[in-house]
């Protein structure tokens, strides 16, 4: 989907996606110790804006310039501070090394863009450090609770295990879960949940 329907989306008054953190990333973020947390395709802060309320360095990257008005709203409005820059993924270029925790929601792009991301995210991690995945697999396609309607942009496992070969598998599952975030992510889906750590 291109850049001026994730504007015109993030445009509306609501938030697209509630301003709740993921249920699966919530649960994982609050086993780990805080650092510096990298947040891709973060549309209007709702998973950052809750790793700054539990003590994280947070820095958050979309396209949109509509999201992050918003994320940074939310973030005053929980009276707490991320680093949001608006930019193109296929341009970012992440310090390496330096994060503790990269954090992907439901971010679905071109296979070749995939790999990019993956490969950078991977290399901006610590030893030890973790990436957290909840996506959308390839059975979403026959629901209407969210996510692309084009099947290459929907993940297997074996798709997530191929893009993150440097990293320790701590879990990767598929379930079938009930969304409830905001307008657009609402009824039953079918995710992926991934947890890496860098070796």
């Amino acid at each position: 989907m291109s850049k001026d329907f994730w504007n015109k989306r993030y445009s509306e008054k609501q938030f697209a996606y509630g301003t709740l953190p993921n249920d699966f990333y919530k649960e994982q973020i609050k086993k780990l110790k805080s650092g510096n947390a990298l947040f891709l395709g973060e549309g209007e802060g709702r998973n950052a804006v809750y790793a700054a309320k539990l003590g994280w360095q947070v820095d958050a990257v979309d396209f949109s310039t509509s999201a992050k008005e918003k994320a940074l709203r939310l973030a005053k409005e929980k009276n707490v501070e991320i680093n949001y820059k608006v930019v193109d993924l296929e341009n970012f270029q992440p310090k390496e090394s330096y994060y503790d925790l990269v954090v992907m929601i439901f971010l679905h792009l071109p296979d070749v863009l995939n790999q990019k991301i993956f490969n950078d995210s991977i290399l901006s991690l610590k030893s030890k450090g973790k990436l957290i995945i909840e996506t959308f697999n390839k059975e979403q396609i026959n629901n209407s609770s969210g996510g692309p309607k084009n099947p290459e942009l929907l993940f297997s496992e074996v798709d997530l295990l191929k893009l993150t070969p440097r990293l320790r598998t701590k879990l990767i599952e598929s379930k079938i879960i009930n969304l409830n975030e905001g307008n657009y992510h609402i009824g039953k889906a079918n995710v992926i949940r991934f947890i890496g750590e860098k070796i």
